[in-house]
């Protein structure tokens, strides 16, 4: 982690194809372009790796979510049940459809609690959104069996687990739909950008009108701007320097994923000397991406003093309840209502009246678990002089 540490020739001449043909743009020229549609390819390629039938690329994996939801009809008076140990975006994308968060505790996979997750579903409740966090899936065949007994389409944030599965069955293929990032920090990169995948042939073709302006793509004498419109849409398009780099990198998706595993083998070996450590629980270790790797301590003290040495080693770990990107009580604009609409929306209605509050104390389970937690990103080209000081490192802390 992340894909740019293996840019290369590859990347190279998928681009040049590109710039070859002077169109950057993922629609229209044919003539100009002689073939070369490198957006569309990388959909059905991602769609077939992933084993769904459908994808859509976007802009960010942040616009995946909301062209998901825009999608699925989620929208003002909705509720939407994630998790609150996540990045900002997937409730940022709940928000900005017009719907309401709901967040429920994490367990020691670091993913949503199942057993939380039915307490939370209310009458408003229109979709779940669990988060495969840190690489690594979350119990998603029983929060699809929760889901189906309710009526309730599942929308897997698969962000930052390309290439995880469970069963062998790949991540984002077991909800309706299943968003993916390709941001600059992501196993597989292509700077900005993001993909939808789904089984469900009309979902996907909302999902492409409503990321190209509401155009509904059918061939027409007219060519661009020619096409009719069922429904109002935005710009979330994927340009075709995107597009290229994704090929190249999707092609290498596996093997980053075996160097991650590699690496993070070690640094589970030498955690594991540790009085009173935990893994992080595992719903499919084979399936694990292996971009982050994440250990309990005994308690939040043990933490500290673990996170303190390491940190005196020069090869500090991240706690994530310290972290304000990711974990529910360090998130105060969410906290505190902050917008930029001057009616305070979409945290008060446009009469001013308050939609939700949010109280940092609201996730205490979550709390204890996150602050005793350590991570480590794992790379794919891991010096071997940096490994080794992360595990002697770890290996000492057994003596605290």
């Amino acid at each position: 982690m992340p894909g740019f540490e293996i840019f290369g020739d590859e990347e190279k001449k998928e681009i040049a194809e590109v710039l070859e043909t002077g169109v950057l743009f993922r629609y229209e020229f044919g003539e100009q372009r002689k073939g070369v549609y490198k957006v569309a390819e990388f959909e059905k390629m991602f769609a077939a790796y992933c084993g769904a039938a459908h994808a859509q690329a976007v802009t960010s994996g942040t616009a995946a979510l909301k062209v998901a939801l825009m999608a699925l009809g989620v929208g003002p008076g909705d509720e939407v049940i994630t998790q609150g140990f996540t990045f900002v975006a997937t409730w940022e994308a709940i928000l900005d459809v017009g719907a309401i968060p709901v967040f429920t505790e994490v367990d020691e996979s670091l993913n949503m609690d199942v057993a939380d997750l039915v307490s939370k579903i209310t009458d408003r409740t229109r979709c779940i959104i669990p988060v495969h966090m840190l690489g690594s899936a979350a119990d998603i065949e029983s929060i699809i069996d929760i889901a189906c007994r309710h009526g309730l389409p599942v929308l897997e944030d698969t962000a930052q687990a390309a290439g995880g599965t469970v069963g062998g069955k790949h991540l984002g293929t077991f909800g309706k739909c299943g968003t993916f990032s390709f941001d600059a920090v992501k196993t597989m990169t292509t700077g900005e950008g993001g993909m939808i995948i789904t089984n469900d042939p009309k979902l996907w073709r909302q999902m492409s009108e409503y990321q190209d302006h509401g155009h509904d793509h059918v061939e027409n004498p007219g060519a661009r701007g020619g096409e009719g419109r069922n429904f109002i849409g935005f710009n979330y398009r994927m340009m075709e320097l995107q597009g290229a780099i994704g090929l190249a990198q999707l092609a290498k998706l596996d093997f980053m994923v075996k160097r991650q595993k590699e690496h993070k083998a070690r640094l589970q070996r030498a955690a594991s000397t540790i009085p009173g450590v935990t893994l992080r629980r595992q719903i499919d270790p084979e399936g694990d991406t292996a971009t982050f790797f994440a250990f309990l301590l005994s308690d939040k003290e043990h933490c500290q003093r673990v996170g303190d040495h390491l940190k005196a080693q020069g090869v500090g770990a991240i706690n994530f309840a310290e972290n304000t990107w990711h974990f529910y009580p360090q998130w105060e604009h969410l906290l505190s209502g902050a917008t930029l609409h001057s009616s305070g929306w979409p945290f008060k209605t446009p009469e001013g009246k308050r939609r939700v509050i949010y109280s940092p104390e609201i996730l205490p389970r979550s709390a204890a678990i996150m602050e005793r937690t350590l991570v480590y990103p794992v790379a794919i080209n891991m010096e071997e002089e940096k490994l080794a000081s992360i595990c002697q490192a770890l290996e000492s802390a057994a003596a605290l």
